[in-house]
């Protein structure tokens, strides 16, 4: 069995912990997850960001090479893609 995703593994070991994601647009943000989870070398997770009362969901791609990010906004029943995860670490204290 191939290994898991490290960003996967580096967001699921922090949670529920808050955790800071970058993005491949450069965005940054501080993230709280609900919760975390592997099917196998598949990743979910569902969180919000601490600056939006959007819901997040993170799920791995299709060939568990990357980490895709999903918003939902408060008022709204669809979710829109926002951006791939390029880095994932532990959110300092004073965020």
């Amino acid at each position: 069995m191939a290994d898991l995703n490290p960003l996967a593994k580096r967001i699921h070991n922090v949670s529920p912990d808050p955790v800071r994601l970058t993005l491949d647009d450069g965005t940054a943000a501080v993230f709280r997850m609900a919760s975390t989870e592997f099917f196998q070398q598949e990743f979910q997770a569902e969180g919000s960001r601490e600056d939006d009362a959007a819901d997040y969901r993170l799920v791995s791609s299709e060939d568990n090479e990357s980490i895709l990010v999903g918003r939902q906004p408060a008022d709204a029943e669809g979710w829109e893609m926002i951006g791939t995860v390029v880095e994932a670490e532990a959110a300092d204290g004073d965020d």
